[in-house]
This record gives structure tokens, sequence and C-alpha cells, in this order.
């Protein structure tokens, strides 16, 4: 029992604050403590993502396999970590001058944090299934979060109904995979499957998968997405965009490659319909897009579509290039999303992008950070985000999936117009009332690094490559 808690103590940790913060801050002076909860989360998540990251080599397994600790799930931890704390300390002074700070918020991201760490280290359908259901409930309330504003409200609402439709689904097939396989380890049920899996076995995954697909945005199951962005208060959207999405797809990753590894023939037809369906939608409805969230949330379901392609592939390779494309698509999403916060005009926030025409003049510096970081966006040689779309394409061309890798290139054709008509407005447009200079200098700093990175990055990835490497290879054998 003491072997199983060591490996679980980083989850342990985050929770017992969480539970004891919430209970101080109860009984003291509730909101006035939220400054400073922010600040102490998004330091513990460092301290967390640094002992994790630190911890060595090695896989460890905890309560009879239902929980994994190798060099998988520590990758994405650190990654789910250490972006989860910077969008925390990035909102902070966007939230606390519109009166919208609540105690609550940085908790119930701890909480979702905690969530995130289980699933990726899931051993199990039933710890799958909790995982997901503690990150879930968190953000349903985080959408929400905003009290008094209608968009707000909805957002949150429809979150909860389609994502109770899709634990539904999920659910539905974990059951049909335990009534197949006769247990829910995933040991087991690959054991089962033995290289030819029953027809029953292969509708659960289906259903497993649909359930999944939905955490991810991917089409068809990406219908939440955009109203849920627009409607959420900035610094909560900047946080669907990034954390969630790296704990679901390295979810999906562990789902295939622990449970169903020799079966990849028959899964790699759905997770390469879900990118191609993904890539062609989130690029061509983004086009008619005014809004910046609406437009960034159609990007991230674009984005998920070409994560998908790497993650299709079925080989070591693709999980690698799955993981580099994540930990790129998360900095340029943090950066981005830094900049979309410093947009106000008399103190309120802006979001049409015709709003930017002209930037360039009154912000040279922000300006040029934001068309680094729309340019990594879109692929464009030479920046970071280029070779995160080059590894995906490559590991689906290798995969034997080449139909799939000319049509993200072509997806990726069609995806860079709308990031340049931005860059277009923020330097060629009409001249007309101009948005407020940025007041926190968080939020500057975050773009500029973000766009360094993109620039500097291209050298050897920070490293990034070497450790996507070892972490695939301890999920695929």
């Amino acid at each position: 029992m003491q072997a199983d808690l060591n490996v679980i103590l980083p989850e342990i940790v985050i929770s017992v604050y969480a539970m004891a913060a919430l209970l101080f801050t109860a009984y003291t002076g509730k909101d006035k403590m939220a400054g400073m909860l922010v600040w102490l989360t998004a330091a513990l998540f460092a301290v967390m993502a640094l002992w994790i990251g630190a911890s060595g080599g090695g896989t460890r397994t905890a309560f009879d396999g239902m929980f994994n600790d190798d060099g998988f799930a520590r990758f994405a931890k650190v990654t789910i970590l250490l972006s989860a704390g910077a969008v925390l300390v990035l909102g902070q002074d966007y939230m606390a001058r519109r009166n919208i700070l609540r105690f609550e918020y940085p908790l119930l991201v701890a909480l979702a944090t905690v969530g995130m760490m289980v699933m990726v280290s899931a051993g199990d359908l039933m710890a799958l299934y909790m995982g997901l259901e503690l990150q879930s409930l968190a953000l349903y309330v985080v959408a929400s979060l905003r009290r008094d504003s209608a968009k707000s409200t909805e957002a949150g609402l429809k979150y909860f109904v389609l994502g109770a439709l899709s634990s539904g689904l999920l659910l539905y097939g974990a059951s049909l995979t335990y009534g197949y396989a006769g247990t829910t380890l995933f040991s087991g049920i690959i054991a089962a499957a033995d290289g030819q899996a029953p027809i029953g076995l292969l509708l659960g995954l289906v259903f497993v998968l649909a359930g999944l697909a939905f955490k991810i945005s991917a089409v068809p199951f990406h219908m939440w997405t955009p109203d849920v962005y627009e409607g959420a208060p900035t610094p909560i959207t900047a946080f669907f965009a990034t954390a969630p999405k790296v704990a679901a797809m390295a979810l999906v990753a562990r789902v295939v490659h622990d449970a169903f590894g020799d079966v990849v023939g028959d899964w790699q037809q759905v997770l390469a319909v879900l990118s191609l369906l993904s890539m062609f939608l989130g690029g061509i409805a983004a086009i008619g897009q005014t809004d910046i969230k609406r437009l960034m949330a159609y990007s991230s379901i674009a984005h998920m579509g070409y994560a998908l392609m790497g993650l299709a592939a079925g080989t070591v390779f693709g999980v690698q290039a799955m993981l580099i494309y994540m930990a790129i698509y998360v900095t340029m999403n943090v950066g981005t999303f830094a900049f979309i916060l410093s947009m106000e005009r008399d103190g309120q926030p802006v979001t049409d992008i015709r709003a930017l025409n002209m930037y360039s003049k009154a912000q040279p510096g922000r300006a040029l950070a934001m068309l680094i970081l729309l340019f990594s966006l879109a692929g464009v040689p030479p920046l970071l985000g280029f070779f995160g779309k080059l590894y995906v394409l490559r590991a689906a061309y290798e995969g034997g999936l080449a139909w799939l890798a000319v049509a993200g290139v072509i997806a990726s054709v069609i995806g860079a117009f709308y990031y340049l008509r931005i860059v277009f407005y923020m330097y060629f447009g009409e001249e007309g009332e101009g948005l407020e200079t940025g007041r926190a200098p968080v939020q500057w700093a975050f773009l500029m690094v973000s766009a360094a990175v993109m620039l500097l990055g291209i050298v050897n990835m920070f490293g990034v490559e070497t450790m996507a490497q070892a972490a695939a290879a301890t999920l695929v054998n």
C-alpha cells in the first residue's frame, strides 16, 4: 500500500492542497485570498512539474496496474502542469480588474489538473473514467464562473449537457469492452484482443474513442467548442485551449496503445477519419469568423486533427510526433492568449479581429511577436510550428497513411488564410479607433517568451524532441 501511495504522491499533494485551501478560504476572507491563491497554485504546479520531471526513468504501477507512472505519463504531466500554471498567472490581472476572480477558480483548476494527471496515467477503464470526470466536473463550473453573464452561463450549460452525452458514450463503450474482455484493466483487454478482436470489443473501442473525441473537440464531436470558447471569460478559454487538450490527447494514445495495441489496423481507420474531418472543418469554418475567441476555437479543432494524424500512424514515431506537436501547440496558445487578454478599449475586452487594424503602428513589438505566433500556428517555415506539422506529416506518411499526409498539407494551406488575415489587419488594415496598451507586464512577458521560443526552438527544440522520443518508447512496446 505504501509503495502505491508513493507512486501517486504528486496527485495526493495537489488534492490535499486544494481541499485544505478550500476549507481555509471558506472560513476566512474568501475572495480577498483569490489573487494569492492563483500565485500559490501556479507555484505548486511548477514545483510538481520539476518533481515529476526529475523523478528519473523507469516504469512503476500502482493499485494492481490501474495507475501507471512511466515516461509517457511524466512527459504529459509536466506539459499539463506547466501550461495550467502559466494560464493561471496569465489571467489573474484580467479577472481581478473585472471582479470575477473568485477563490474557487484556482482551486477548481487544481482539481481539474489532478483529474488530468490521473487520466494520462490510467491503466484501467475505471481509473480513466474517474480522472476524466474529476476534470470535467471542475471545468463545467469554471466555464460558467461569470455568474452575471448569460453567455458564460450558456457556455457552462452547453458544455455540461454535451459532456454528459460524451460520458454516456464512453461508459457504454467501457461496459461493452468489459463484457467481451472480462476485465477493465488495459493489460487484460490487450490480452483478450490477441491480435484479432471480436466485433463487440471493437464496438466498445469505437464508443470509447467517441467519448474521448468530445474532450479533444474532434469533428463531429466539436459542437460545444466555439460557444464555450466565446462565452467563457478569456483566461478560462485559454485554460480550455491548453492543458485539457494535452490530457485528452495523451489519454487517447494511452487507450489505443495500452488496451488495443494489437489491433492497430482497426482503430487506425477511426483516428484517421477524425483527423481528416477535424483538419478540414476547423480550417474552413474559421475563415468566416470575426471573433478571435471563436476563431481560436476552430483553430484548436484543426490542430487536434493534426495531432491525431500523428497518433493514427500507430507507431512509436507517431506518438513521439503527437507529443512534440502538443508541446509546441500549448506554447503557441499561451502566447496567443496572452495577446488576446491584452486587447482592450475603454477598460473593456475586445474580441473583434477588425479592432487590430494598423495595430503595428501603435505597438510594433507586440504586433511582431503576434505575427511570429500566427505564422507558427499556420506552420510557416522556419518557425517551430512548421516542424510540429512536419513531424506529424512524416509520421502519417511512414505509417502508410500518405493520403492523410497529403490532406494535411492541403488543410494547412487553407488554415493559413485566417491567420494571415489577422496579420493583414495588424499591418495593412484601415486605421480606426485603436486598442489600449496592455496593463499587465505578465501578459507582455508571456507573449514575448512564447514568440522567442518559436524562433529559437528550431535549433534543438530545447530537448523536447529527445524527451518525447523516450516517452513514446515507454508507451509503445
